[in-house]
């Protein structure tokens, strides 16, 4: 293990998914174990994925599939007889945007599984006449079957207005994230949806709401969800992040609100990726257990 400096007390642990707990379809070096370990402890905890390809639900049942114990895999609302919201993910997050911005039919760019929380209630139908549907927004996640030419260009043209709209104020652009790269599932790295948000950004001379991290916003949901759970936080105390992408874990909104931006050598790190200048990790790992052996040792 390697520190850039001495660790400051902790005071709860946001852990990324993809790349950090397994790697595919393979759990990290005891990450099993080790997170049975967090779970018992009194260490707050949740678990905060940019997944745009499926669902919450699904990603709850693919982390119990390979052995991990998770407490939830719907909960997305705070009340006094429901546990805390332990998965929190980036399409989970994109509803509540939509309800924010006032987006009611957005054109979806997302996979089946994604598109079915997301529209979850509503009255929309999934399969519209793409030609002829008014819209009033443009919704971007990982779904390579639909991040085509034809899908992008007919978002493309909702978002100039060059497409029939749902109002008359102009539709608007959210990304369930924007990442560079992603893990692929064969191994070795594959192109995120981020390119294709920029894509859309410029040709439509628009500016995308991204939703997931590192967008502060997302991290500040997810901090709000531990205070109100928890108890008075230790004067001073920190919150961790933990993940495997020093961009689209530890950078932006995990730098402005002082989070100890932990890096772990699994997943989509490569070496060299801790010496970025620009978003320097404060500690970096071998692995997920490494990192929560040795808190939980110095508690």
């Amino acid at each position: 293990m390697q520190a850039a400096r001495p660790r400051p007390a902790l005071r709860a642990i946001l852990i990324d998914i993809s790349g950090t707990l397994p790697v595919g379809s393979t759990p990290t070096p005891r990450a099993v174990d080790v997170f049975r370990r967090l779970q018992e402890s009194c260490v707050p905890y949740r678990l905060c994925s940019n997944t745009s390809k499926e669902s919450t639900r699904d990603v709850s049942a693919r982390l119990r599939g390979l052995g991990f114990r998770i407490q939830d895999e719907s909960n997305t609302t705070r009340s006094s007889n429901k546990p805390p919201r332990e998965i929190w993910t980036s399409i989970g997050a994109v509803r509540s945007v939509m309800e924010d911005l006032g987006v009611r039919r957005p054109y979806l760019l997302l996979s089946n599984s994604a598109r079915q929380e997301l529209m979850a209630g509503s009255d929309t139908n999934l399969e519209l006449d793409e030609d002829k549907t008014p819209y009033d927004g443009v919704v971007v996640g990982l779904c390579p079957a639909r991040l085509d030419y034809a899908h992008l260009n007919t978002a493309f043209r909702i978002l100039a207005r060059e497409h029939p709209t749902l109002s008359a104020r102009p539709p608007v652009l959210i990304a369930a994230h924007a990442g560079r790269v992603l893990e692929a599932t064969t191994g070795g790295l594959a192109l995120g949806p981020g390119p294709f948000v920029k894509a859309l950004e410029h040709a439509a001379r628009v500016k995308a709401h991204v939703v997931g991290k590192p967008a502060r916003a997302f991290f500040e949901a997810v901090i709000g969800d531990i205070d109100a759970y928890g108890g008075e936080p230790e004067p001073g105390a920190r919150i961790a992040i933990i993940g495997d992408d020093v961009e689209a874990d530890l950078g932006e909104g995990a730098q402005e609100l002082g989070l100890w931006r932990v890096l772990v050598r699994t997943g989509k790190y490569r070496p060299g990726d801790e010496h970025r200048p620009d978003v320097p990790p404060d500690e970096v790992v071998d692995s997920f257990a490494t990192f929560v052996e040795s808190l939980m040792a110095a508690r």
